[in-house]
């Protein structure tokens, strides 16, 4: 599970380093344009999503899978071939489009097989392995750089297809049986988004869920920018921006031995809560260095930011699904889409604002994980009264 869900990891974090010589070799105008290498694939995965979920259901679990991998494949050779910036964001929605099928079909594949707190578990277990992937995938890339061309970045993303397609197919039974697959169907899927966006807890954690990680996206299209323009860390930057994904390591970790015991909702408020107030208080301290605050300082705030969202990553999922085990498939992808639309909204725009300075990326935080806070507490007022009338 983990090496599927690192497909799409692997397809935005091993081309920080490349973004400025893509930009420069097709053409962008605008430094913050090559930002779009990143928010194209993430387009396509939202787009993806809606579909993939209620296919699932439908087809079984491991053909969706192999359908949206064989995708994937395919926009990594058009991004290979690509002699255009638009050609290389037509490859990227592609390979987003294809890398949907694994990152959503996943989420209904643990849902299949466990549920709350337990689901978390497995969630955060994967997470942590996943998170290995941001550790070393920019190093990743820059190694290549060092012997090869940008565009055999994207040659090793097409390798690793290939082989996460075999690995699949031999090693992961279907979860979903004959007797539990139901008719694909548009109106299905209607009624699914329904239901979830109907249900007060679903939608509450789907949205602080896109916040969260609108927030974390800001992080990851300005991030080259911030590192390796602003700061001028070089060939460093992988070593910064590893050991900050350890950071989200560390609490997905963590949250897998705590989850359990303390509950997925007051680990999460905790976390979003830290997340709001330790980021308002560093915007202070950016603002009164005309925001430009040295590293030193910037990497333990960074640090603590990035070990709450670990800890809400596998929550916030979880807790969006846990009403909607009945309609895993499309429940997953309805809570995947708006998850990944607002995200992609949000993250996009702070990255776009982003000015030479780290003041959009730390407002955005402090914004958004108050925000997010606020929802979660609006979801489960639902909750509570429901529970009060039973």
């Amino acid at each position: 599970m983990a090496l599927m869900m690192s497909l799409v990891a692997m397809s935005i974090d091993a081309m920080l380093p490349a973004l400025a010589q893509i930009g420069d070799e097709l053409g962008t105008g605008h430094a913050n344009q090559a930002q779009l290498v990143i928010s194209a694939l993430l387009l396509g995965m939202a787009a993806g999503q809606v579909i993939y979920g209620p296919l699932s259901d439908s087809v079984g679990r491991k053909p969706t899978i192999y359908a949206g991998l064989a995708l994937f494949v395919l926009g990594s050779a058009l991004s290979i071939a690509a002699t255009s910036f638009t050609l290389m964001l037509l490859g990227r929605v592609l390979q987003g489009f294809g890398a949907a099928a694994p990152r959503i079909v996943v989420v209904a594949l643990v849902r299949d097989e466990y549920a709350g707190a337990a689901m978390a578990r497995i969630m955060s277990l994967v997470l942590t392995t996943f998170i290995l992937v941001p550790v070393v995938a920019p190093a990743i890339g820059q190694g290549i750089l060092l012997v090869a061309h940008w565009r055999a970045i994207f040659g090793m993303l097409l390798a690793l297809g290939l082989v996460g397609l075999a690995w699949f197919a031999l090693r992961q039974p279907e979860t979903l049986p004959l007797e539990r697959r139901v008719r694909f169907s548009l109106g299905r899927i209607l009624l699914g988004v329904r239901e979830t966006c109907a249900n007060r807890v679903a939608l509450g954690y789907t949205i602080a869920a896109g916040m969260i990680f609108g927030a974390f996206l800001g992080y990851i299209t300005s991030s080259a920018q911030i590192f390796l323009g602003q700061y001028g860390v070089g060939r460093l930057f992988p070593l910064y921006f590893g050991g900050l994904a350890v950071a989200i390591g560390a609490a997905t970790y963590a949250n897998s031995r705590l989850v359990m015991r303390y509950g997925m909702q007051r680990l999460s408020a905790l976390a979003v809560g830290l997340l709001g107030g330790c980021s308002a208080a560093y915007f202070a301290i950016a603002w009164a260095a005309a925001g430009d605050p040295p590293l030193w300082s910037l990497m333990p705030y960074l640090a603590v930011a990035f070990f709450c969202f670990g800890l809400v990553f596998g929550n916030f999922n979880a807790l969006a699904m846990e009403p909607l085990g009945h309609i895993a498939g499309v429940a997953a992808a309805v809570v995947g889409t708006i998850t990944s639309l607002m995200s992609l909204t949000l993250g996009t725009l702070i990255g776009q604002s982003y000015d030479g300075t780290v003041l959009p990326l730390i407002a955005g935080f402090a914004v958004l994980g108050s925000g997010s806070l606020a929802v979660m507490r609006w979801a489960e007022r639902s909750r509570r009264k429901s529970a009060s009338r039973a």
